[in-house]
């Protein structure tokens, strides 16, 4: 995870970097660079996990690539030589424009995924108060949902969580837009979200409460329990599932009917979660054996189909 972060932060750097000290010596490399780089920034903002240093830092980038392309364009209205001289130049220029169709595809998958599956849509409250909260999993499209990996038939294995295949992953911002003390931190205590209280998001009846299992330690995993400690309502004819919560903090047991609001946990970081978050998804019934494996639903929360990077914020 901290590999992913700092990557695609210095990648970005690069690119723009790059434009800014070395730009081309023609108008068709001009070219390229400017919008090669523009169509890269564009994908990686969308597709990106931006919770380091926090979601802003595509908009910085977003600025200095507007400064760098307005010098471009006047250093285009100069150059003499329209084609690159030599093989170098001609490299360098098919590289940005290549650059650009990566960025271009990125940025058409993860714009597809913004559109919410046809059929029915559960209706949800939102599950957590009193914060702002960013979505770091979500959507109709793998690009920005990486649960979308256990609807591949293909992974027997998978087939047990498919129900979880629109879910949607939440972390608490500060007043900076941070969702952590640091970039990834070990102790989950550091992390915002961690120990607020996870509110039912319906009406309906508690089907499984699993309360025992450890924080895990960041980066480390518990892939034997997948959604680690979490609770599955039936509401009306729909599971829904909330995932990832502190040990002993829940507060309601097998049986017990909730109210939409009531608390019935807190957040931690049990189970197969690379930091402290929320997991919620809807799902039609699974079996007694796999409950998780009911075909998985599209959700709205407080009437949001969110997404990758939205934003969500609640008295």
């Amino acid at each position: 995870m901290k590999t992913l972060l700092l990557l695609q932060l210095l990648l970005t750097l690069l690119v723009i970097t790059w434009i800014a000290l070395a730009p081309a010596a023609s108008k068709l490399g001009c070219l390229s660079e400017t919008v090669g780089t523009a169509a890269a920034v564009l994908g990686l903002a969308l597709t990106g996990l931006w919770l380091f240093p926090t979601w802003w830092t595509p908009y910085v980038f977003a600025a200095l690539l507007l400064a760098q392309a307005t010098r471009l364009w006047w250093r285009w209205r100069t150059l003499v030589s329209r084609l690159p001289s030599g093989w170098a130049a001609w490299f360098i220029t098919v590289m940005f424009f290549s650059f650009g169709v990566w960025g271009a595809g990125q940025s058409a998958r993860a714009l597809a995924g913004h559109a919410q599956q046809a059929g029915a849509v559960v209706e949800l409250a939102f599950p957590l108060k009193g914060g702002t909260y960013l979505v770091v999993n979500g959507g109709s499209n793998i690009s920005i949902n990486q649960h979308l990996m256990t609807l591949d038939s293909s992974i027997p294995r998978l087939q047990a969580y498919r129900g979880q295949s629109y879910g949607v992953d939440l972390v608490k911002l500060d007043e900076w837009g941070l969702r952590a003390n640091g970039v990834l931190p070990p102790d989950p205590a550091q992390y915002n979200i961690y120990g607020e209280p996870v509110y039912a998001p319906c009406a309906g009846q508690v089907i499984v409460a699993l309360n025992g299992l450890p924080d895990m330690q960041v980066p480390q995993t518990d892939r034997q329990h997948m959604a680690g400690n979490h609770v599955l309502l039936r509401c009306n004819s729909t599971d829904v599932l909330l995932g990832h919560f502190k040990p002993g903090s829940l507060k309601v047991s097998v049986g017990d009917t909730v109210d939409i609001g009531q608390v019935v946990g807190a957040v931690g970081n049990s189970g197969n979660t690379s930091e402290p978050h929320l997991h919620i998804h809807a799902q039609q019934r699974g079996t007694a054996t796999e409950p998780i494996s009911g075909s998985p639903l599209p959700m709205r929360l407080n009437r949001r189909f969110l997404v990758r990077n939205d934003r969500v914020a609640v008295p």
